[in-house]
């Protein structure tokens, strides 16, 4: 697939001013305040859709839809969960009447061995291993990009928004920063890059900056 061909990516963060996204138990609701998570909603109403690993389906159990704002459509919620550990009691598939679902699990997985749901909007993507075992994300963009999505959110967790990173697929970062500190053992907003050298660094421009409440909202596009 093309660069210009694939759905955009934006990266959303939510974060302390350490980079940290829960604390070292996993708490964290909430890191941002009222207003900070108002913008999130509205970024969820502007793409096709919205992805999350399975570890944070686990953790947090979101809906993921776009609430108090004006929207035709509800985006569609996208899953990568490799060993196929969603849930079934997960809050994703209580809304189905709201909004779509797609499960992107490894080719290997016997969907008929899982509890979850039978539902017309409820889908599988059925994909092949990448590099580090867990589904290829240039697969799952190639099959995004079938069902009709021209962009798409990472809400999280730290190793999918990683994957992504690695394999050059985040186009544009909306990070909030909430003012307070977590330290080393809170949770990292991102996962592991393996960098040796700076110069292998992917690199953005900070395109915008505004305060929301008590938080700070960065823009930052990916550098050609």
């Amino acid at each position: 697939m093309s660069e210009a061909a694939r759905p955009r990516v934006t990266l959303k963060l939510a974060t302390s001013l350490d980079g940290r996204i829960a604390t070292a138990s996993g708490e964290s609701k909430w890191i941002t305040g009222e207003k900070a998570r108002a913008e999130v909603h509205k970024l969820r109403a502007m793409h096709d859709a919205i992805i999350v690993g399975s570890e944070t389906v686990i953790a947090d159990d979101p809906e993921l839809t776009a609430r108090g704002v004006e929207i035709d459509r509800q985006p569609l919620r996208i899953v990568a969960d490799s060993r196929g550990r969603t849930p079934p009691a997960a809050r994703l598939f209580a809304t189905l009447e709201k909004a779509r679902v797609a499960i992107a699990t490894l080719e290997t997985t016997d969907v008929d061995a899982h509890d979850w749901p039978s539902h017309r909007a409820l889908q599988f993507w059925m994909l092949p291993k990448g590099q580090d075992e867990r589904i290829d994300l240039r697969e799952l963009m190639e099959m995004a990009q079938g069902a009709g999505v021209g962009s798409l959110l990472i809400e999280g967790g730290g190793t999918l928004a990683a994957g992504f990173v690695k394999a050059g697929l985040v186009d544009r970062i909306e990070w909030f920063r909430a003012p307070i500190l977590l330290g080393s053992d809170g949770r990292a907003g991102l996962g592991v890059l393996g960098l040796e050298k700076l110069a292998g660094a992917p690199k953005y421009v900070r395109t915008r900056v505004e305060e929301v409440g008590d938080d700070l909202w960065e823009s930052y596009e990916r550098k050609n």
